[in-house]
């Protein structure tokens, strides 16, 4: 309780609060997350999850890309949970500068978050490889196989996979709202994938606050630790 209302008393200080969130904040949605005992590393499939989601196997073979896409990655008809809803209050309050996400399902938004910069792209953004004309998640879902467009090309959705650089412009973005950031809160991330965990850096301030189940490599830099679930510590704030 101590390390709650230690948060709380920043919370209320602060008027630039940046939030950094990966997998785990969507987990309480019901939509599984990478490393943990039942995330999707664990499960068994003919390749890797790492290899499949790579940008040379989808070259390689779109067909079994897309079949794992549609089945994993593709998560639809998910609701905004307690976290969700908290920031989109901040942000509302003017209290939240900006969340930064690794999430790809933009429940952020659909809760309400106006300044959302995603690090890893959206599966709500489908554009043709060829003409460049923009399909929804929906039209990737239902098609049949490799999703085409009436022109004929690959309909590829605006996520970046494996091998692929991320958005010059969503990391600087991501950078000058950490950077001026007085409470950064970095939330269900195992903060092992980089660039994006290297984008704690920036943080120049003395309340970086680390919320996750399971230690992470920055749990030492951190002021502030707390090894809990993301929806018993917002449903508090």
């Amino acid at each position: 309780m101590e390390k709650i209302h230690q948060l709380k008393q920043w919370l209320s200080e602060s008027r630039s609060i940046v939030f950094f969130g990966g997998a785990g904040v969507s987990t309480e949605s019901g939509i599984p997350d990478f490393r943990s005992v039942d995330g999707l590393y664990r499960q068994r499939f003919e390749y890797p999850p790492e290899t499949i989601i790579s940008h040379s196997f989808y070259l390689r073979n779109p067909e079994y890309f897309f079949r794992f896409y549609r089945e994993k990655m593709l998560p639809l008809g998910f609701e905004p949970n307690v976290t969700h809803k908290v920031l989109a209050r901040w942000e509302q309050e003017g209290k939240l500068l900006a969340v930064v996400t690794q999430n790809i399902d933009g429940l952020h938004q659909k809760a309400g978050s106006q300044r959302v910069y995603e690090l890893h792209g959206s599966v709500l953004r489908n554009y043709c490889t060829v003409c460049g004309k923009f399909h929804s998640a929906e039209f990737v879902k239902e098609a049949a196989g490799v999703p085409r467009c009436s022109c004929g090309g690959i309909v590829k959705p605006d996520v970046v996979l494996y091998e692929e650089q991320l958005d010059g412009n969503t990391i600087e973005n991501s950078v000058a709202a950490i950077a001026q950031a007085d409470l950064l809160i970095v939330a269900g991330t195992s903060l092992t994938v980089y660039p994006a965990a290297g984008l704690i850096d920036y943080y120049r301030g003395n309340r970086l606050v680390l919320i996750n189940r399971d230690e992470t490599p920055y749990d030492s830099r951190a002021n502030l630790v707390l090894h809990r679930s993301l929806g018993d510590i917002f449903r508090q704030l």
